[in-house]
């Protein structure tokens, strides 16, 4: 599988399809599981108030791979991602009231460069708070 845009087809500023992610505590304890990350601060109220965080709050690493999506859903092709890195900067608070939390994600070219590849800068967003800083893809396009 190839990437399906073509380097030609995009500029700087070409925006990415926006996409939002629900996530409840159902949702931290399938990642739970599927990662082996069992840290309390995910899933026990209890424990997480009491080092300080608001909540239990979603795994960095689940928080960076919806992000991602938004990227591979765009290129049609996953193995098309060159690099990709984030830096965390607000967790994702997700409350047990049956709704959880959201996590908007939009994204746009940054850079086009060499070797049919861009960079795409993401934006992630919960809660009226940027959670993810300096997320950064570079891809190669057909």
């Amino acid at each position: 599988m190839a990437a399906k845009i073509a380097y030609a087809d995009v500029e700087v500023g070409t925006e990415l399809p926006a996409q939002s992610f629900p996530v409840t505590r159902a949702t931290l304890v399938r990642y739970a599981g599927a990662s082996g990350d069992f840290n309390p601060i995910h899933w026990n109220e209890k424990f997480a108030k009491e080092v300080g965080l608001p909540d239990v709050i979603a795994h960095g690493m689940f928080t960076m791979a919806e992000a991602a999506r938004v990227v591979t859903d765009w290129l049609g092709d996953p193995g098309a991602v060159v690099e990709y890195g984030v830096r965390f900067t607000k967790p994702v608070v997700v409350p047990n009231d049956g709704e959880g939390a959201v996590v908007e994600v939009s994204g746009k070219v940054a850079a086009k460069l060499d070797d049919h590849q861009v960079r795409i800068d993401l934006t992630a967003m919960s809660a009226g708070q940027k959670v993810l800083g300096m997320s950064r893809a570079v891809v190669r396009l057909a």
